[in-house]
């Protein structure tokens, strides 16, 4: 399994601050950087919405459009939010099913940071008069205690 990168200090983070990175042309959790958590003594929940994620339907090959929603209780590490929107701005080139994306989301970033629990939401817009709502939750055994 791939490893994300773990900044000990802010001035490592690799994409936080510089221009002209581009996006990644495949997925990869490598792409992501985690900083350490200053209060994980507590349990607070951590937003993140993405409204304009796009993946490949992987029979057509036509664009799927979704809101995308991961929330999140950090364990000693955190997801850098840059690194974030480039990790996700690469699954515009994957071909995969809406179920398959929320889930890899979810398993990708539980990897990297290791959270008490996670809950990864795709709101996948409607196809031929079907909209999608994929929910993939980690808590319990799969999460960090």
């Amino acid at each position: 399994m791939s490893k994300s990168k773990e900044v000990k200090h802010p001035e490592d983070l690799k994409l936080l601050g510089k221009a002209g990175a581009g996006f990644p042309e495949t997925v990869s959790p490598d792409i992501l950087e985690t900083f350490e958590n200053r209060y994980p003594h507590r349990d607070y929940v951590i937003h993140f919405t993405c409204e304009d994620f796009t993946s490949l339907c992987p029979v057509t090959g036509q664009p799927d459009f979704a809101a995308l929603h991961i929330e999140y209780v950090a364990g000693k590490r955190c997801i850098e939010t840059k690194s974030l929107k480039f990790y996700l701005a690469s699954y515009r080139n994957c071909a995969a099913f809406n179920e398959e994306v929320a889930n890899r989301v979810l398993e990708d970033l539980a990897q990297a940071c290791s959270p008490r629990r996670m809950k990864v939401t795709g709101k996948f817009a409607s196809r031929g008069g079907i909209s999608v709502t994929v929910e993939a939750e980690l808590t319990g055994k799969g999460a960090r205690k």
